[in-house]
């Protein structure tokens, strides 16, 4: 029966029959026990191109398995190795791995040759590959003497390398003297040959220390290239004597340094051939020069290139593709391109292919008088040749097996018996390589095994596939079925697949699929059974995901990852970077829940991922942090397109630190007139990397550039190189020309001069010219130094000058100046306004007409009109006294004006001026008027002294300001009670003579409200207003605080005292023979009865309460500790006794009120009346 393992799965169809594994249609070889006999299997072996390092000793590997353990041969170049008999050869005990001691003594030389191992035992023997051994080499550079090369500008050059021959080849290199890399470079670059192309050569490349160096990496050893010398020169330094002294060889080219189109100079010509192998990296190259320097293109003429496994080397001019196959074969064509042309190279790309597995063997275990088949099956280009060997030994001359028949890459076994087993080689050949491959034939009987270690617990996280393994073993063949639980029918569900390994497999593991599982394998021999366990677990999920940041560098990020996972897993989670490990710095906080970076650097942006690992699962969730700042400076100002009014200046922007740049800034300074100080020039595009400047004549300028976007302006750029433009006449003239005079004979010409930048030139001047406005004079110039005023001398007072000011430079002048206006110096006017007229409109406002003065008295501008006015004397005290002069101005030309805030009932006097920029004129003549009466003000107090049980005596000053006659005062008063609200008004007319007056037949004890105002013939004045209370009858005071005092009432409330006593004793001892009583409850309730109150409805003693609020008076009094009462004023006063009590005494002092225990009150201020306290409060105290 043929044993062999399939990669497919075998899902059972639904319905009633068993699970059953049918394994004899499996393809992978099945490893058979180390306890059972078998053939030997090799495990172990050197390569088959095996160089080795001639400093160590040399080790082959052959390692093997197989039962009896095997033993070990070598064959050395297809003879017999007898290793016993060379003292340097060892060999592993229990191994066929060979050591041969040549560090002691001996060469690697010797031993150089072609090794094969067999194992053998009595089941058969296997064989290893051809294992061929070769020491490494790195040969020294022969010795070359090296002349100096020189090259003008431009031309190309290749500077050869041709490393020695060693095993492996080197790796190549340049470097220079200070063994620092040589840079490359779209112009300079290494070819595949290791030689150094140069497409053009600069001056820069002039240098002596042009190293190539090879690596060999087997012998850790590096050799040297004698160094170059390379001299690149213009034409220019070549001078007729130079150039005669040049020989051929010092000289390396004749190629003129002008431009010119590319050509190749790696591979020659416009075709070349190149042939890999399958497998293998496919390198093709082009590399040519030119100038400019050209640039290289790849395309497939009768394909396209494979994305994902083409890639770009050495600036574009190598092209590999990894994995090579036979679809990767073609013309690959080449594209050298500059500005003046282009050229082509086609490469014609073979792919062959050494032997390549299609079906290797694969180990049979087959039981006697079963039927099986070994197939060997390979590919390659050209087709290899297959051919087989048994136990080491070509097939053809082996010894003869009946129950097996030789087909091709086929080998059929028929009813085989123990003597079949053997060890088959298959051998794959062609003029690329080979292959070789061991399979057994073991013919065993045994019954089934289980190899899959008892009661193995298998734990897998929910909607997960779960896989129980069943490895086993039998010959025959084991049938396997599975069984859930103790005892479980074999599983029948659709919801499992069974592979042919052994394997169950659940496809969504669910909770209910947590049990344990039975695995039972059958053959003819026997049966074996095994027991596993399966738990499922919930998936770790991440509940809170680190979001996207973006944070300024210098500030900190918080990114969250929360998880929720299975209470018996343990999670651990770890933060990544850039799918890296976070780097090593106390910056990076990582606590239960956060990962915080502190003070962010630029290379702190990129993707954390936060993972969460249990045993069973992880998951991850990742976010990007943006590194944000204001822009770095822009850098490599250059200016061109030079003129003498513009140019173009052309800068490189600074990393934009992860925030568009939105604009550009350009700032200038001019050396010359303002250094260190920096201009605002103009403003452009984000996009714009270039700015056509407009410039000022014989400006030293220089620029620089900053960068702004959303996060804020870059520092400045470096400064620009210097631009002094060219010097010209003056564009502007100067600005705020004025003329004015500051005398009555002078005209004083003022400017704001040019500055240096607006100057366009040395020697700044200005030509000052003027002439009056109304003659024929002709314009009078004088030319001034760089100064802002020009007094002109003599002129007439206040006449009208036409002014120009012009400014000039050693190159010529600016373009013709505006005229302006001025005129020369003011004097004071000459002339009074006359006809001044004064119209009262009131009491406290007058209206003033004059007539104009005449323009020509002014002598100057006219700045307006000014009243002079001021009150002389009082109508009503008939006492004359001067006061301050008040002044009001009216601007221009007004011929009237109003005068505001006077006083009623007075007198004034005016008078009007001129004014003009001088000073004022003349006054005129002064004019006298009188204000009408007014309203009084109010009387400067009012007081109200000797208050009686029925009268008030009111005392009062007259109005400070009476405005006019007084006539009278008028007297209100209305009376107010306890709750504030107003009685009956009644009003009461005083002669304006008196200043005392007393009010008879008030109200005792009640609180009045007086209104108080003063008039004259204009009317009412404003009013004062104060309130005062009556006082108190004292009779009934006395009878107030007697009966508080009487012994009789002392008396009475000892006797309710001793009664509330009685009654206490009374319930105490009704409690104590059982009764219970709600006093019983609250006492229980309460820590302290005594504060408690006494309600009527449950049969217990309680204060006075009122009917609308039910609380309790408070325990205590409110009368002072001596029992004494409270008098205001002399009066006696009941108020505080009581707390806000409605009560009222009779005429005989008996109390009328009810009880009550409202709490408002009415407080006793100045005079007023208080209200009787309630003696229930009195009583409440003595209890």
């Amino acid at each position: 029966m043929q044993l062999e393992i399939m990669p497919r799965k075998k899902r059972l169809p639904a319905g009633r029959a068993p699970l059953l594994l049918l394994l004899c249609q499996l393809v992978r070889a099945l490893d058979v026990p180390l306890d059972l006999v078998q053939p030997p299997t090799i495990t172990q072996q050197s390569p088959k191109d095996y160089i080795i390092d001639p400093r160590e000793n040399i080790v082959i590997q052959c390692e093997a398995k197989g039962k009896p353990p095997p033993s070990f041969s070598w064959t050395r170049n297809g003879t017999h190795f007898d290793i016993e008999k060379d003292p340097l050869v060892t060999m592993k005990p229990g191994s066929g791995t060979l050591t041969i001691n040549i560090m002691s003594e001996g060469k690697a030389e010797t031993y150089e040759g072609v090794y094969q191992c067999t194992a053998r035992n009595e089941r058969g023997a296997a064989i290893s590959n051809n294992i061929v051994v070769r020491p490494s080499r790195s040969p020294l550079w022969t010795k070359e003497k090296l002349e100096p090369i020189t090259l003008r500008n431009g031309q190309s050059l290749i500077l050869p390398c041709r490393p020695p021959l060693g095993l492996p080849p080197p790796i190549i290199f340049w470097m220079d003297n200070s063994f620092q890399r040589l840079p490359q470079s779209e112009r300079v670059s290494q070819g595949l040959n290791g030689d150094l192309y140069f497409s053009n050569v600069l001056p820069e490349d002039t240098r002596e220390d042009y190293i190539c160096y090879a690596r060999f990496n087997h012998t850790q050893t590096i050799q040297q290239k004698q160094p170059i010398s390379v001299k690149v020169i213009s034409v220019d330094e070549l001078n007729d004597t130079i150039a005669a002294n040049l020989n051929d060889s010092e000289f390396y080219s004749a190629k003129s340094n002008r431009e010119r189109p590319p050509t190749f100079l790696t591979p020659e010509g416009n075709a070349s051939h190149k042939e890999e192998l399958r497998g293998n990296v496919l390198s093709l190259e082009c590399i040519a020069e030119g100038l400019p320097t050209p640039i290289i293109y790849w395309i497939k003429e009768d394909g396209t290139l494979p994305i994902n496994r083409t890639f770009y080397k050495n600036f574009k001019k190598t092209l590999q593709i990894i994995q090579v196959s036979e679809a990767d074969s073609g013309n690959y064509q080449c594209i050298a391109k500059n500005p003046l042309g282009a050229i082509y190279h086609t490469i014609s790309v073979t792919v062959k292919a050494a032997p390549y597995w299609i079906m290797a063997p694969q180990n049979l275990v087959l039981s006697p008088g079963e039927d099986g088949r070994l197939i060997c099956r390979a590919n390659g280009n050209p087709k290899p040749r297959i051919s087989w060997l048994s136990n080491g030994v070509p097939i053809e001359i082996a010894p003869d097996d009946p129950s097996r028949n030789i087909d091709g890459d086929t080998i059929i076994f028929s009813n085989v018996q123990e003597r079949s087993s053997a060890v088959y080689q298959c051998n794959a050949s062609n003029e690329y390589g080979y292959l070789l491959a061991n399979a057994f034939v073991n013919v065993l009987a045994e019954p089934p095994r289980i190899l899959t270690s008892a009661n193995t617990l298998y734990q897998v996280i929910t909607d997960r596939p779960a896989l129980l393994d069943c490895a086993f073993f039998g010959s025959p063949l084991p049938t396997v079925e599975w069984f859930k639980g103790a005892k479980g029918s074999a599983l029948r569900e659709d919801i499992y697949v069974l592979h042919e390994n052994g394997t169950l497999e659940i496809p969504v593991a669910q909770k209910d699929s947590t049990g344990t599982y039975t695995c039972v394998a059958r053959n003819k021999l026997g049966m074996a059974k095994n027991e596993v366990h399966l738990e499922i677990k919930d998936a770790t999920r991440i509940i809170k995901q680190p979001e996207y940041a973006v944070v300024q560098r210098g500030g900190t990020v918080s990114f969250e990852c929360k998880v929720k996972h299975d209470h018996t897993l343990i999670p651990t989670i770890t933060w990544l970077k850039d799918s890296g490990e976070l780097p090593n710095d106390g910056r990076f906080t990582v606590d239960k829940d956060h990962l915080v970076v502190a003070d962010v650097w630029d290379n702190d942006g990129g993707t954390y991922t936060c993972v969460a690992n249990t045993t069973l699962d992880n998951v991850s969730a990742s976010a990007v942090l943006s590194v944000v700042d204001v822009p770095n400076p822009p850098f490599d100002l250059e200016l061109t397109d030079q003129l003498d009014k513009s140019v173009q200046l052309s800068w490189t922007p600074g990393n934009d630190n992860n925030s568009p740049i939105t604009k550009f800034i350009i700032e200038y300074e001019d050396a010359m007139h303002e250094a260190g100080l920096w201009h605002h020039q103009t403003e452009v595009s984000g996009m714009q990397t270039t700015a056509q400047l407009k410039l000022s004549p014989y400006v030293n300028y220089s620029f620089r550039v900053m960068a702004v976007n959303s996060l804020g302006r870059s520092l400045p750029s470096e400064a620009s190189e210097q631009y002094l433009t060219k010097a010209a006449e003056p564009d502007t003239n100067p600005t705020a020309v004025e003329g004015l005079g500051s005398e009555p004979d002078n005209l004083v010409i003022t400017w704001k001069p040019l500055n240096g930048f607006e100057s366009n030139g040395p020697g700044l001047q200005y030509k000052v010219s003027w002439r009056q406005k109304d003659g024929d004079d002709e314009w009078t110039s004088v030319v001034v130094a760089n100064v802002s005023k020009y007094i002109v001398s003599g002129t007439p007072t206040f006449v009208p000058y036409l002014i120009k000011v012009q400014a000039l430079n050693d190159v010529g002048f600016a373009p013709e100046p505006a005229v302006v206006m001025g005129h020369s110096g003011e004097d004071l006017p000459m002339v009074a306004p006359g006809n001044v007229r004064v119209n009262v409109v009131n009491s406290t406002l007058a209206e003033v007409h004059w007539d104009p003065v005449p323009l020509k008295s002014i002598r100057g501008h006219l700045q307006g009109y000014r009243i002079y006015y001021w009150k002389a004397q009082s109508s009503s005290k008939r006492n004359r006294r001067h006061l301050e002069k008040k002044i009001l101005t009216f601007q221009g030309s007004k011929t009237h004006g109003m005068l505001p805030g006077l006083e009623p009932f007075s007198h004034y006097t005016l008078n009007v001026r001129v004014v003009n920029g001088k000073g004022e004129g003349p006054a005129s003549p002064d004019r006298v008027f009188t204000t009408p009466e007014g309203v009084p003000s109010a009387p400067s107090s009012l007081k109200i002294v000797n208050p009686t049980l029925d009268s008030l005596t009111l005392e009062w000053d007259p109005p400070s300001r009476p405005n006019g006659i007084l006539t009278e005062y008028t007297l209100k008063y209305q009376p107010i009670n306890s709750t504030h609200e107003l009685g009956p008004l009644v009003d009461l007319k005083i002669p304006a003579n008196k200043t005392r007056w007393t009010l008879k037949n008030l109200n005792f004890s009640t609180r009045y409200k007086f209104y108080f105002y003063a008039q004259t013939a204009a009317g009412s004045g404003s009013q004062i207003t104060e309130e005062a209370v009556t006082n108190v009858d004292e009779a009934m005071a006395s009878r107030q605080v007697d009966i508080a005092t009487q012994g009789w009432f002392i008396g009475l409330m000892c006797a309710v005292a001793l009664l509330i006593l009685i009654l206490l004793i009374v319930c105490f001892i009704r409690r104590n023979k059982g009764g219970k009583y709600p006093v019983k409850e609250k006492e229980d309730a309460h820590a302290d009865p005594e504060i408690q109150p006494m309600k009527e409805d449950d049969g217990t003693f309680g204060e006075y309460s009122d009917a609308e609020d039910h609380k309790p008076l408070k325990k205590g009094s409110r009368t002072p500790s001596d029992r004494t009462v409270k008098k205001e004023d002399s009066d006696d006063s009941l108020v505080d006794y009581g707390e806000g009590v409605n009560g009222q005494f009779n005429e005989d002092g008996s109390f009328i009120g009810q009880y009550s225990g409202k709490k408002e009150k009415e407080p006793a201020e100045g005079n007023e009346s208080s209200e009787a306290p309630s003696p229930v409060n009195a009583m409440n105290s003595f209890v």
